[in-house]
C-alpha cells in the first residue's frame, strides 16, 4: 500500500505580500502557493506584472487576488488592508516586502535626501502602520504571523551612500520589529528577514566590483537568489517555525570578513 503524500503545511491559509510582482516578492508569493496558501498579491503600478504573477500562482492551483496601491500614501495602506480582508477575513499571513529601488532605474538619480524620503515612507512607515493595523486584526481573531524585511547589513553598517540608506532604514525596521514582537504576542508571531546579497534587480545589472564583492562576503561564494529568500519566508510562517517570535533572520550564505 502507498503510503499518502504530505499535505501542504499551509493549505487551508491565506497569505498577503506586499511589493509582490517582482523580485524576492514574487519568489515569496509563488513558494508561499506551492506550500498550499491562497495569496493576495499587492503591486505598486504595473498591471501587467501583477496580471502575470496571478497567473503563476493560479498554475500552482492557488486561489489570488490582489490589487494596486502605492504603500508611500497611508490611503493606499488603507485600501490593501480592506481589500485583503474583505477578500479573506481569516487571513493570518502578512509580508511586509515592499520597499522603494532606489539603486535602479530613475530613483537612482534622485539626491541623497529624497532617496532618503522615499525609503523612509515606504520600508519603514508603511511597514510600522501597516503591521499595526494587520496586527490588532489579528490578535483580535485567532493570530497569525507577520513578516517584515530587513536587511543583514544594517546592524554592522556598509559605508557609502547606499549603506547608509539602507542601514537607517532597514535598521528601524529591525528594531520595530522586536518591538511589535512584544506589542503581539503571544497571539500573533512576528519576525524579520535580513537577506544578504541577493540577486534581483540590481544585482543582475552590478558591475563586475559588486559581482566579485558579493561573492566575496558570503562563506558560500556566491550570490542568494530570490529564491533562497522565499523558503525561509516559507518556513517562518509555517507551524514548524511556531516557537521563533521576535528573531531577525539572516539569509546571506554566512558572512566573511574580508
Amino acid at each position: 500500500m502507498q503510503s499518502a503524500q504530505p499535505q501542504p503545511e499551509l493549505r487551508g491559509q491565506a497569505a498577503v505580500i506586499t511589493g509582490a510582482t517582482s523580485g524576492i516578492g514574487r519568489a515569496i508569493a509563488l513558494e508561499l502557493a506551492r506550500a498550499g496558501a491562497d495569496i493576495f498579491v499587492h503591486g505598486r503600478s504595473s498591471p501587467e506584472r501583477l496580471a502575470s504573477l496571478r497567473a503563476a500562482v493560479e498554475a500552482l492551483g492557488a486561489r489570488v487576488e490582489g490589487l494596486l496601491a502605492d504603500l508611500a500614501d497611508e490611503r493606499g495602506q488603507d485600501t490593501l488592508v480592506q481589500g485583503a480582508f474583505a477578500w479573506r477575513p481569516d487571513l493570518s499571513i502578512w509580508i511586509n516586502n515592499a520597499g522603494v529601488d532606489v539603486l535602479t532605474g530613475a530613483n537612482r538619480e534622485l539626491p541623497y535626501e529624497q532617496k532618503l524620503a522615499a525609503l523612509w515612507r515606504v520600508d519603514v512607515a508603511a511597514t510600522i502602520r501597516l503591521t499595526r493595523a494587520v496586527g490588532q486584526r489579528l490578535a483580535a481573531a485567532a493570530g497569525g504571523v507577520i513578516l517584515n524585511m530587513g536587511w543583514d547589513q544594517a546592524e554592522h553598517g556598509m559605508g557609502g551612500d547606499s549603506g547608509e540608506l539602507f542601514a537607517a532604514s532597514k535598521g528601524a525596521v529591525i528594531a520595530f520589529t522586536r518591538s511589535a514582537a512584544l506589542s503581539l504576542s503571544p497571539k500573533v508571531r512576528v519576525n524579520c528577514l535580513a537577506p544578504g546579497w541577493i540577486k534581483t534587480a540590481w544585482g543582475e545589472q552590478a558591475s563586475d566590483y559588486w559581482q566579485q564583492r558579493a561573492i566575496k562576503e558570503s562563506q558560500l561564494a556566491r550570490w542568494g537568489t530570490p529564491e533562497d529568500v522565499a523558503r525561509v519566508a516559507r518556513w517562518l510562517v509555517s507551524p514548524g517555525a511556531a516557537y521563533v517570535h521576535g528573531q531577525v533572520v539572516a539569509i546571506n550564505g554566512g558572512p566573511k570578513a574580508i
